[in-house]
């Protein structure tokens, strides 16, 4: 094992029994420990026996109140290849507030599961089950942010590009959970964000004064100007115009999100080397077109496959109870 990864096996214990709500629940130190730990688990330098020693024996309760195609099965995926279990929980299989008390859920998951990861549309419920919960809670996405999203988003850049330090990522499209999570993220990476909006979908001032307090050697805007955004960026973000949950909206929304669109146009003023990211799923022919989406430029897909590696090594370091060892 090279002094790298003994560096890194050090630290499994380090994030042990924490929650992870927000992206700036981890420091950029510890962001980093994860995108190595997620490399090492997709590259093959843990081998598959190593890994199910991580965490054998323990369960992961999966809380959901929307729908998830990358969420679920990332998690699910992730919580096997270490050894193991989730155990998914549908809206009707718990009605938490409606059937009984949020802390009566959470107190009694507590002492059947060794963690939890919730999607719950309040970022406040969700706040409030973990308090209630002595065990680690994990944000899977709330109306204030998506955590784990961000960190696969991050993960595909640093693949991509040789240093994070200094790239300069352009977002487009709504100022909601996905742009405050990549607006934290950035400032705490030292990745310069500028993120364009339609006037009065800009992210919450809240989550924008953070960023900028946490930036250290970055930048980080808001405009109204979807080509400020992508001329000369090294990383286009788009997202949906029209969130889940907000579907009342839709029409209102495509209205005034005319001119935000990720199109070839657009994607031209960006620097020649740029890559896509997208979240998914995609409205192709809102906020992307699907020239964009399939064009050479796109990597959505590997960002979409960084969901499992990204939570796995969250994972890892949250419950994980051996050393982890990495060949090469």
């Amino acid at each position: 094992m090279g002094r790298k990864m003994e560096k890194l096996a050090a630290k499994i214990g380090h994030l042990a029994g924490r929650d992870y709500l927000s992206v700036a629940d981890l420091s950029g130190r510890e962001i980093e420990a994860v995108f190595e730990l997620a490399l090492a688990f997709k590259q093959g330098r843990i081998s598959p026996a190593e890994q199910q020693r991580i965490a054998p024996g323990k369960t992961l309760a999966l809380i959901f109140d929307k729908a998830s195609l990358r969420t679920r099965v990332s998690f699910e995926v992730a919580m096997w290849q270490l050894g193991g279990n989730a155990i998914y929980l549908s809206p009707g299989d718990i009605r938490m507030g409606e059937r009984e008390p949020v802390k009566d859920v959470a107190r009694t998951l507590s002492r059947m599961v060794q963690a939890i990861t919730a999607r719950l549309s309040s970022h406040q419920l969700l706040e409030e089950f973990a308090h209630w919960a002595s065990i680690p809670v994990i944000n899977a996405q709330s109306d204030l942010e998506h955590p784990c999203q961000a960190l696969a988003d991050l993960l595909t850049v640093k693949e991509h590009k040789p240093t994070l330090r200094g790239l300069r990522l352009g977002y487009i499209g709504d100022g909601f959970n996905v742009c405050h999570s990549l607006l934290i993220i950035c400032a705490l990476l030292g990745v310069n964000i500028t993120v364009a909006t339609p006037p009065g979908y800009e992210p919450k001032e809240g989550v924008v004064s953070k960023a900028r307090g946490l930036a250290r050697q970055s930048i980080v805007e808001v405009f109204h100007d979807a080509d400020a955004a992508a001329r000369d960026a090294e990383v286009l973000c788009a997202d949906v115009w029209t969130s889940a949950g907000l579907e009342a909206e839709t029409e209102k929304r495509r209205r005034d999100f005319a001119g935000f669109q990720l199109d070839a146009k657009r994607l031209s003023l960006a620097k020649s080397d740029v890559i896509v990211l997208h979240c998914l799923p995609a409205h192709r022919g809102e906020e992307i077109t699907d020239e964009v989406i399939e064009g050479p430029q796109s990597v959505v897909f590997d960002e979409a496959e960084n969901r499992l590696w990204a939570q796995q090594a969250l994972l890892a370091l949250i419950l994980g109870t051996e050393r982890i060892t990495s060949r090469g």
